[in-house]
């Protein structure tokens, strides 16, 4: 079995960070209660140097921020899209990005929920538990508009769906009871500062 696959192919190896991120610049990561964060992200129609270049920050951004994932909207950009360099449970990695993702339903009688922690960078510094399916597939294009099918299991499943919720508007407090979402909430309240030092400590550490 290939230990990593890029753009869902195997691959004999991959750098971390991903070479996408050495062409990119850090950005600012949206935080819950901003308006891009919480509906409906468009359409990429428009495929060439611009979206790549959005593609390359959104990759140093994950990493700065010790991110498995992250969607445009996490940058302030409205736009379906996501990057993400995420681990399986079986330890395999996945790295790659996917614009316009649709993740297709599961077969009832094959779809097994998993409750496991999850996090999420625009909630910076809370991890809750969170029912999601433990395999999903999602279909989109690769930055030249190519037809792309990304599939995951584990917790790259878990990956691929909180992304998917991301460009369609939703963060992952949204799947959350009341009682659960303030407790989210205060978790962030307690961490943020200690999280947005860790990133600026990386930022700084790039850039010296």
């Amino acid at each position: 079995m290939p230990r990593v696959f890029v753009q869902g192919s195997p691959v004999d190896s991959c750098p971390r960070p991903a070479p996408d991120a050495r062409r990119g610049s850090v950005r600012r990561v949206t935080e819950v209660g901003e308006e891009v964060l919480h509906r409906p992200c468009r359409d990429v129609t428009e495929f060439g140097p611009d979206l790549a270049a959005l593609i390359d920050d959104m990759f140093l951004t994950m990493y700065v921020a010790d991110g498995a994932g992250l969607a445009a909207n996490q940058v302030g950009v409205d736009l379906r899209l996501f990057v993400y360099d995420c681990p399986d449970d079986d330890g395999v990695r996945h790295v790659g990005h996917i614009v316009n993702p649709v993740i297709e339903p599961l077969d009832p009688a094959e779809r097994r929920l998993l409750d496991e922690g999850e996090g999420c960078l625009s909630v910076p510094g809370a991890l809750m538990n969170v029912p999601r399916p433990d395999r999903a597939v999602v279909r989109g294009l690769d930055k030249d508009g190519a037809p792309l099918v990304i599939e995951g299991t584990g917790y790259f499943a878990r990956c691929l769906a909180h992304e998917t919720d991301h460009v369609n508007g939703q963060v992952y407090l949204d799947r959350l009871s009341k009682r659960d979402r303030k407790e989210a909430l205060r978790q962030m309240a307690d961490r943020r500062d200690e999280v947005f030092a860790r990133r600026a400590a990386k930022t700084a550490a790039l850039s010296g």
